[in-house]
This record gives structure tokens, sequence and C-alpha cells, in this order.
């Protein structure tokens, strides 16, 4: 019997790089493709395919709040994250989610295909690079919510003044709390915090 799988990607060239060489193989079929979380979500309760083949970015919401909202409704489902996203916190969200695999686009074909076979038969597939980091972001002390919405604004560009302002707390708190950042992230200043954010996937420029 073949394996089943929804292909969930904004972009029409990658779902078609995936769809063509997954249908030629024999033991798998392409049943559905989406653009968006909530048509991938509308998809996959008409079809409920054996595999969701998944990117992280989406436009309507993130492929992992995308799975968290399919797995409240469908505890069982079999998904696998293909992004460009390597920050171990991208990888560690992906895996709090209930991901079964994570793979970057680079991956090769070959390697797709195997992870897909390897989850539909209730396997997990994390190459060693992608479970080195989620075993390094294990090990890490999370950062608060707080400290969180302000290392968003340190990697805007907002100065600590500004930041008082902004979220409306005494400027000793928030010096507090930038030092914790530090301290967390093993950061020797706000600059250097905010590069490591960023490559680990916690923040991203724009967000």
């Amino acid at each position: 019997m073949a394996i089943n799988i929804l292909i969930v990607d904004d972009h029409f060239a990658t779902r078609l790089g995936l769809s063509v060489p997954i249908n030629n193989e024999k033991d798998m079929r392409v049943v559905a493709e989406a653009g968006t979380g909530a048509k991938a979500i509308e998809l996959y309760r008409q079809h409920k395919p054996d595999v969701v083949l998944m990117d992280y970015h989406l436009p309507d919401q993130t492929g992992v709040e995308t799975l968290s909202l399919l797995r409240a409704e469908f505890p069982k489902v079999k998904c696998i994250l293909l992004t460009i996203y390597d920050g171990e916190e991208d990888i560690y969200r992906a895996v709090v989610a209930g991901a079964k695999a994570y793979l970057t686009k680079s991956s090769e074909c070959d390697e797709v295909l195997k992870a897909i076979r390897t989850v539909a038969a209730d396997g997990i597939y994390f190459p060693p690079e992608i479970a080195a980091k989620v075993k390094a972001r294990e090990k890490r002390v999370p950062l608060s919510q707080r400290e969180l919405d302000i290392l968003r604004l340190l990697v805007k560009g907002h100065s600590t003044k500004e930041i008082v302002d902004i979220l409306q707390l005494s400027m000793g708190t928030i010096r507090l709390h930038i030092s914790l950042i530090l301290d967390k992230l093993d950061a020797f200043d706000r600059t250097n915090a905010v590069a490591i954010a960023i490559e680990r996937g916690i923040v991203r420029v724009g967000e």
C-alpha cells in the first residue's frame, strides 16, 4: 500500500520539486498540496494522509503552529518539517510540537524519501547535526516570556531607555532582565546576544 503524503509549502516550485520525485516512487504518492497552514488542516481532514511534509515558514502561521493545531485534532499525525531554518530553537520547537523528523532544504532527495518511509513506519528521523542541536537546546535555561519580549526589542535596535518606555517598566527591571538574557545566552554584550538569538532561531529579524 502506498504512503499517502500531504505537502505543505507556500512556494509552488518547492511543492513541484518534492511531488515529482515522491510520485516516482512505487510506494509513495502525493494526495494533496497546501500553501497555507489553514489549507493544510482542511486537506488533512479530507485526506487523512500517512505523512505530512511541511515547511516551517507559512504565510498565515508557522509550520510548528500548524502541527500543534493538527495534533490537537489528530494526535497521531506524522509530520516531517522540511525547512531552511536550522537554528536549535526552531528545531526544538518542532520537536516539542510533535514533529517526527526535521530536515533542512539542503537535504538530498534520497534522505527526504528515507525520512518519509521511516516516519510512515512509526519511526523518527533526525540527522546527527539536527539531533545534536536538540540536545544542546535541552541543556540550556530557557528565556522567560518577558526576556523574549525584551530580546525582540533589542533585535529591533531599541535602546534600554526606549524599551523602558515601550514596556512601561523601570530602568532597573529592564537592566536586570538584560543581564539575565546575557547570562542565559552566554553572551558578552547586547550585540553578541542579538547575534546568538538570531543564529539559534530564538528571535527573527523583522519579527
